[in-house]
């Protein structure tokens, strides 16, 4: 007998193992869908990177507002409210549009920080009141005080901020504060000055000392010196001193309130046949 002949039942009866193709195996489409998943994705990225998405997405964001505006969705009025010192060209300018343009195509975000950088503007707003109109809404500045500063003037508003360096001559007969730190407190004193209207109506000028106090200069020629400290009553005393003795009457050069209890009068000195004013060196002011 051969060997053939030997065989056992069960070994002739084993189905033969099929051979798969090493590009067929499940390995390697695993590996080929990684690897087109990566490409897909570098060239995506690749088109971020270069801009490409944005610059379609803007194109066609473009067309849609250009057919916006074929559709009557386009600038026929500007309205504003809240304008006195503004110029309508001014803000004109800063929102950057025109009649006929696509309403939508107006930036209102940038409009509005445009705007809110022109000199009277201190807040504003713009809005589309569609199809047609866009709305301004402005709150202006509103001018305190000249504040006079290493010999410049410049118009300033309730906070302090400058308004105007230019152009400030119709404001002329503004109250005039002087020196480093008088545009900050200017709103202050000016509330304190109010609350004796006659004496107001007589103040001409303050200036700063040392960033602590005011030295208050009469339409006169007298300089009323204030505290540090509870300017308001000294303020509310001098009105009661005035009202009681005429102080403000008299040939005074300095009224001083800097003392809570009394009140110091330095009265211009004249020379026997001579009009002028005799000099009194006080130092250096406190």
């Amino acid at each position: 007998m051969s060997n053939a002949n030997n065989k056992s039942p069960a070994r002739r009866g084993q189905p033969r193992r099929r051979v798969v193709p090493l590009w067929r195996s499940r390995q390697a489409l695993y590996l080929a869908a990684a690897l087109m998943a990566g490409a897909a994705a570098g060239y995506g990225w690749w088109l971020w990177d270069s801009g490409w998405v944005m610059r379609a997405a803007g194109q066609a964001k473009w067309k849609a507002i250009a057919m916006t505006g074929d559709l009557g969705f386009t600038i026929k009025e500007i309205m504003v409210v809240g304008r006195k010192q503004t110029l309508r060209e001014e803000l004109l300018n800063a929102v950057r549009t025109a009649r006929g343009a696509p309403i939508l195509a107006l930036d209102i975000n940038d409009a509005k920080e445009r705007i809110e950088k022109l000199p009277w503007v201190r807040s504003a707003s713009v809005e589309r009141m569609l199809p047609d109109t866009i709305l301004l809404r402005v709150v202006e500045r509103k001018p305190l005080a000249i504040w006079q500063n290493k010999g410049r003037f410049s118009l300033i508003d309730h906070e302090g901020k400058v308004i105007l360096e230019k152009g400030i001559e119709p404001f002329s007969d503004m109250l005039v504060v002087v020196g480093e730190g008088a545009a900050a407190h200017a709103a202050e004193l000016i509330k304190i000055l109010k609350t004796q209207p006659q004496l107001m109506e007589m103040v001409k000028a303050a200036v700063r000392v040392g960033d602590r106090r005011w030295n208050v200069s009469l339409k006169n020629g007298i300089d009323v010196r204030l505290p540090e400290n509870d300017p308001l009553s000294a303020w509310a005393r001098l009105a009661e001193f005035e009202h009681r003795h005429k102080v403000l009457e008299r040939d005074v050069k300095v009224l001083d309130l800097r003392l809570p209890d009394r009140l110091i009068v330095r009265e211009i000195v004249r020379k026997p046949g001579r009009s002028g004013e005799k000099k009194n060196n006080a130092g250096q002011e406190t």
